[in-house]
């Protein structure tokens, strides 16, 4: 539950997209999300995935990509910790991902697809998680991180960028 999860257990910068997680339950805001996120893809206008809204800003796809980058990122970050693995994991430059991520060779039906594999993947974890498993804090970018946490982060991270595309982008 969203309610029971400590400050310890991330880093305050993550504060903003855990607060933007609207279900209580990781996966019920998991499954939420991924029905949200196909429903705004498949409506999308096919050239709106080359708009950026400013120079040197991100195309829509590359947003969209960039969603599923750092899924993979925190769920694989939720599994070492809820095996309990405290070995310090490195961050990540989401600078350096987006434009090698290829996103303007894909097609709306490429990203959704993309997308679903991953999220149909952090269900099935987050599935399978006890509580303890959950709670265990590890080392992620030099701060502790819990996996509970991560699930949280998965769901107001990705509502967090659907905003600032219908602010933006459309």
């Amino acid at each position: 539950m969203i309610s029971q999860l400590r400050k310890e257990e991330y880093h305050p910068y993550y504060g903003a997209y855990i607060a933007k997680a609207e279900f209580p339950d990781i996966v019920e805001g998991l499954k939420a999300g991924k029905t949200e996120f196909i429903d705004f893809v498949s409506v999308l206008p096919d050239e709106k995935l080359a708009f950026a809204y400013a120079e040197e800003k991100w195309t829509l796809a590359e947003v969209l990509l960039h969603l599923i980058d750092s899924e993979r990122i925190f769920a694989y970050r939720a599994l070492r910790f809820a095996r309990k693995d405290n070995t310090p994991l490195a961050g990540f430059d989401q600078d350096v991902y987006v434009p090698n991520s290829n996103a303007k060779h894909m097609t709306k039906n490429d990203i959704i697809e993309d997308y679903e594999a991953v999220r149909n993947s952090s269900i099935a974890m987050y599935k399978n998680f006890t509580k303890e498993m959950l709670q265990f804090i590890g080392t992620a970018s030099d701060s502790p991180m819990s996996a509970r946490a991560l699930g949280y982060i998965l769901a107001g991270h990705q509502r967090h960028h659907l905003e600032v595309i219908n602010e933006k982008y459309l």
